[in-house]
């Protein structure tokens, strides 16, 4: 008996080059609520949800938590994401790989962190539309990255189990959900995660982009 194979795509960082935009938009939020920190430790978050973010950041830095706070620093986060949507681009070979899938008819969805007020901003850059195509954001369930809810939420908007699908992300968070759903976790390189670190977060093959991921489709349960 064939398993079939289903792709549960992260957004950023896998599918578009938006890793840094975000970063850049969480350091003017920071700002604004008079709070420093590297951006290097901001990056190191990028892929967790919004919330869990935040709280991490702000624990690091000893300031005070509020929910008050955490709920203006997303929206000051959104609001300068979504002054960048102009500099959003596809990665390499993003679109080939959907196309592929779509006319292999191998079915595939996206489940991302971020909301769909950043999400949409992505979307729409890749040229996706959630009407047509399985989209899971923060706002669908109750727990985000490192957490496994939105591979499972997609895996079940696909009908596909979740044991046999193929989780294709850029960050470590995206490979640890992978592991606590017992799904395939394949990494890219083009969020900018090392190789080793996407490996030991249970990586099983590392590509550099979708571009090379298409190249090697056979490697992850794709027939040419």
């Amino acid at each position: 008996m064939r398993i079939e194979p289903a792709f549960l795509f992260d957004l950023d960082g896998t599918l578009v080059d938006s890793v840094y935009q975000h970063v850049l938009a969480w350091k003017e939020a920071l700002e604004g609520e008079d709070i420093d920190l590297s951006v290097w430790r901001i990056h190191r978050k990028i892929g967790m949800s919004g919330g869990l973010f935040t709280n991490q950041l702000l624990r690091e830095t000893g300031v005070e938590i509020s929910p008050e706070r955490v709920a203006r620093l997303r929206q000051r986060h959104a609001e300068a994401y979504k002054r960048q949507a102009d500099r959003i681009r596809p990665l390499p070979g993003a679109r080939s790989l959907l196309q592929w899938l779509t006319d292999t008819k191998i079915p595939w969805a996206i489940a991302t962190s971020g909301r769909m007020e950043t999400a949409a901003v992505n979307l729409a850059a890749l040229g996706v539309d959630p009407a047509v195509v399985p989209v899971v954001t923060r706002d669908l369930v109750k727990y985000a990255k490192p957490d496994p809810d939105l591979f499972v939420a997609a895996a079940e908007r696909l009908s596909a189990p979740i044991e046999t699908a193929v989780v294709v992300g850029d960050s470590i968070w995206d490979m640890l959900a992978a592991v606590r759903c017992r799904a395939l976790g394949v990494g890219l390189l083009s969020g900018g995660y090392g190789l080793e670190e996407l490996r030991h977060a249970g990586a099983f093959r590392i590509y550099e982009d979708p571009a090379d991921m298409l190249m090697h489709i056979d490697e992850v349960g794709g027939r040419r």
